[in-house]
């Protein structure tokens, strides 16, 4: 098995939408750019992302939406608003991982690629 040789990819988020950004970057994270990519195997780069608080959601996702999670158990439903989580302190940054994070297939490899992902407000 050879070694794979990963990049880093440093990404300036200031003024970019965030689900556009994220779709960019899960991309990356799943080496979907790569011309030897394969879903079974973790071929994806490294990514950073500069000035996470500045990024921009449009119409009115800040008030409206909402980040739902559930524990598996009966009962488990939580429910969390993004105006809520980003105005906590590092609160940009966990908004754009559960989108990043959301968009990474859900599999053995997801905590592999995710630990490449740093977010830097």
């Amino acid at each position: 098995m050879n070694k794979v040789e990963r990049k880093t990819h440093v990404i300036d988020a200031r003024g970019q939408v965030l689900g556009r950004l994220a779709t960019r970057v899960a991309s990356l994270l799943n080496g979907k750019h790569r011309v030897d990519y394969t879903p079974n195997w973790d071929l994806g780069d490294f990514v950073v992302i500069k000035n996470a608080s500045k990024l921009i959601l449009t119409g009115k996702k800040m008030s409206t939406k909402v980040l739902i999670h559930h524990t598996t158990h009966p009962g488990g439903l939580k429910t969390r608003l993004v105006k809520g989580l980003w105005s906590r302190a590092g609160g940009p940054a966990e908004v754009f991982n559960h989108a990043v994070a959301k968009m990474i297939p859900k599999n053995r490899l997801r905590k592999q690629k995710l630990i490449r992902l740093k977010i830097e407000s």
